[in-house]
């Protein structure tokens, strides 16, 4: 046993380090150095797992395009001739490589990719909303429940950038909420959601901010390569939660929060309302940010109490933050709680960057409530 220990530990050592590289590279066959380039990364990597089904993409573009017909197979095939002309069925398209996942995946270029991805949106989303969605730019602070709201902002496809800021790292208790699998233990946050991203639609520019929102970093993450067009903050920091605030009123963004108790969503419209008071005037005009960094929980929850309605909280949510420091070590959260903020933030994104929904406030999504 002992000999075969170190055989264990002499492998594990081997193993290349674990990067936050989130980025796909791709390759479009047609040009000559990115077919050479492809086919030298896969000589070289053998062990790299090769993923092509481009015809069934192709049908289904076909069947998409041919709403008011049954196609006969002759027919499929008649209309996949004409797509592909006189190139060779590898040429069409992309090949997609993850490095993190060792798999390349070749699929449909980006216009048709997006064409297919969002068929099944319409006409809950119009095009002409699809289209205009696909120049948004939407901000998450804190990704835990942040996670879950920019995979399904993704799924739906609500905008064409998403800026992720999270500096803690996947543990084991995080999985409780947070979907995925035991192997991105210790893996940033923001890049396993960049990745997952990635991996749904690469088409989707992500920006991670591994240190976290900052100081240092808020004017990148709210303008850098434009502005936001709605910040998303989930973090745990009081001082980042009403920094973010200062910066997006004074840039005129709307702000978007799900507190993971009773469905509560927040919502502070600067873009229509730039003289709003911070969080509807629940965080004191006079507060000074940098005597906050040096606060205990316990004297931040004065402050903190009215920012996320703690008085207004669930009965067992109540309990779990008097049981903080005794039985728990921080707040608990749900997983049905964190899907649901996920579905209920990318809806009010949704409405709110298609001029649909004007409004300020607190609004309540309480299952206790609805079903009793």
């Amino acid at each position: 046993m002992p000999g075969k220990m170190r055989e264990l530990e002499e492998h594990i050592k081997k193993q290349q380090p674990e990067t936050n590289n989130y980025t796909p590279s791709f390759y479009r066959l047609e040009k000559a150095e990115e077919y050479k380039a492809l086919t030298s990364l896969l000589s070289s990597n053998p062990h790299i797992r090769i993923h092509d089904h481009i015809e069934s993409q192709l049908k289904e573009l076909i069947k998409i395009s041919n709403p008011t017909r049954r196609l006969t197979p002759e027919e499929y095939e008649q209309h996949l001739a004409a797509y592909v002309g006189d190139k060779a069925l590898e040429e069409i398209g992309v090949w997609v490589y993850y490095p993190w996942a060792d798999r390349v995946v070749h699929i449909v270029d980006e216009e048709d990719f997006i064409a297919l991805r969002t068929s099944r949106n319409q006409h809950k989303i119009m095009k002409d909303e699809i289209e205009k969605l696909r120049t948004k730019k939407i901000g998450i602070i804190g990704l835990s429940v942040g996670g879950s709201i920019a995979l399904t902002i993704a799924m739906e496809r609500v905008c064409g950038e998403l800026r992720l800021a999270d500096f803690d790292k996947i543990e084991l208790t995080n999985m409780n909420r947070i979907r995925t699998g035991i192997h991105n233990i210790q893996v940033s946050k923001a890049v396993v959601a960049a990745r997952e991203i990635a991996e749904l639609d690469p088409f989707i520019k992500v920006k991670c901010y591994l240190d976290g929102a900052t100081e240092q970093n808020l004017d990148d993450f709210f303008t850098g390569g434009g502005n936001l067009d709605v910040l998303v903050e989930e973090c745990d920091g009081i001082d980042i939660k009403i920094l973010s605030r200062v910066k997006a009123k004074a840039l005129q963004i709307p702000v978007v929060m799900d507190t993971n108790d009773r469905g509560m969503v927040d919502v502070e419209r600067f873009d229509l309302e730039p003289e709003r008071p911070l969080l509807h005037g629940f965080i004191p005009a006079d507060l000074d940010l940098e005597k906050l960094k040096g606060l205990t929980d316990a004297e931040k929850l004065p402050i903190f109490r009215p920012m996320v309605a703690l008085d207004d909280m669930s009965a067992r949510m109540k309990y779990s933050l008097s049981e903080i420091g005794k039985t728990i070590t921080t707040w608990p959260q749900l997983a049905s709680s964190v899907v649901l903020g996920g579905a209920a933030v990318t809806d009010t994104c949704r409405r709110i960057l298609l001029d649909q929904y004007k409004s300020s406030g607190r609004y309540y999504v309480d299952f206790e409530q609805i079903f009793v």
